[in-house]
């Protein structure tokens, strides 16, 4: 059972579809692509006890939580008070990306890099420290804002709309109540993936994400507006330091404070010229990251997730295809990432002819996002991403004109995409 109905959900559902231990998946929600190899069931990813519910009826194998909410709302918990086995962190280690103040404490506790930080709790207090790290400024929410939380202010007065904004008018709820302000950190953001249990942290394949609206990184800030692995950004020394000083504390970290966690920890990273500093945890598989790493894992992906939940990582050998690239180009709605429509039909997508079936060998993959069947069954948009196209080659720009070849195929009104998806920026860390 998959909880979730976006494009990681898509790409998890496609790998565990492979291997042949799986002989059903089910989804809650799912959509309308997750609904070509899985038994997709109209439960809202947030509704817990609904979840918990169904999870109780079908008792699968093993349940996989694809979203953050679920996470932090406990899920994993009241799912293995049930008996289930499941892949996933518990509401305990869950707050490393439901509460920014609860990473950078557990940071600094274990001497991990990352940036200055202070919390507050107070309006007027953080008004009166402004630029407190100088400016730029950066402001977080603390709690779960849908990846819409972070603010960089690039002056006073920025940062006081910021303020009024997170403290004053509440525009992200409860999340606002404390807020992070942290020093602007100069380089190059990179992000890892890593397989964690009791017995081990193993990084995946590296990915470089686009996450800028428009071409040449302008515009605002969206979820990610495509991705590539490997990352070209990415070497063996970049590899070896960000081991030795971030995951390897980390985990150490996990062990001392007695946080049992078991599931994907998602690491964004910054390379300055003083080496990787930690931005930020998340508790997950990344979106779009996922749909560009799955497609390079070459080993059973169920037998990793249950490995995790008994604490075999450490005798788990993880096998990738390194001969094998992959470039993903987001289709999204007119509008994203602001106000947009849904309900807009999808051209192409037989043309395209992938199922998302996890048994074709085809070098094109197209990941369902947000979409819906219509009336007729006709693929609808439902989401502000909708569609990520996948192409898969032997070389990176091989696998970068399949990706477009996919997109050209596709179409319905006002989609947009980016197309530089691929295109190596930053290469070089700021002085």
């Amino acid at each position: 059972m998959i909880i979730g109905g976006g494009g990681r959900e898509h790409a998890i559902a496609w790998k565990l579809n492979q291997s042949p231990r799986v002989d059903e998946i089910v989804c809650a929600p799912g959509n309308a692509g997750i609904a070509a190899i899985a038994r997709c069931e109209n439960v809202s990813a947030e509704e817990v006890p609904a979840l918990v519910s169904l999870a109780d009826r079908e008792r699968p194998d093993l349940v996989v939580v694809g979203p953050e909410v679920p996470l932090a709302l406990g899920i994993t918990d009241e799912l293995q008070a049930i008996g289930l086995r499941v892949f996933g962190p518990n509401k305990k280690c869950s707050q490393l990306e439901a509460s920014k103040a609860f990473t950078k404490n557990f940071l600094h506790r274990h001497g991990i890099p990352t940036a200055q930080s202070k919390e507050y709790t107070d309006i007027e207090e953080l008004k009166k420290e402004v630029g407190i790290f100088g400016f730029p400024m950066v402001l977080k929410a603390d709690g779960l804002a849908a990846g819409k939380g972070v603010v960089i202010a690039q002056n006073r007065a920025e940062a006081d709309k910021a303020i009024d904004e997170m403290m004053g008018q509440r525009v992200f709820g409860e999340a606002g109540d404390k807020v992070v302000v942290e020093e602007f950190l100069r380089g190059t953001e990179a992000s890892i993936l890593c397989f964690v249990d009791g017995s081990k942290i193993v990084p995946m394949e590296s990915a470089q994400d686009y996450k800028k609206i428009y071409d040449e990184d302008r515009g605002p800030n969206t979820g990610g507006m495509g991705n590539y692995s490997p990352s070209k950004l990415y070497d063996k020394p970049t590899e070896d330091l960000i081991r030795e000083r971030i995951l390897a504390p980390t985990y150490e970290g996990f062990l001392k404070d007695k946080l049992d966690f078991r599931g994907v920890l998602f690491i964004g990273i910054m390379l300055t010229k003083d080496g990787p500093k930690v931005i930020e945890f998340n508790n997950r598989f990344g979106d779009p990251e996922t749909q560009v790493v799955l497609p390079r894992l070459k080993s059973d992906l169920y037998d990793i997730m249950v490995a995790v939940t008994k604490d075999r990582l450490a005798q788990t050998n993880i096998e990738w295809e390194h001969g094998r690239n992959a470039v993903c180009v987001v289709m999204a709605a007119g509008g994203y990432p602001g106000s947009y429509e849904k309900g807009k039909e999808i051209h192409g997508l037989a043309e395209v002819g992938i199922t998302g079936s996890g048994s074709e060998s085809s070098d094109i993959i197209v990941f369902h996002a947000g979409t819906k069947f219509g009336a007729n069954e006709e693929i609808l948009t439902n989401g502000g991403r909708v569609l990520g196209v996948v192409g898969i080659g032997s070389s990176h720009e091989r696998a970068r004109v399949k990706a477009y070849e996919g997109v050209r195929k596709i179409s319905f009104e006002g989609a947009q995409y980016r197309s530089d998806i691929g295109v190596v920026y930053n290469t070089e860390i700021e002085e």
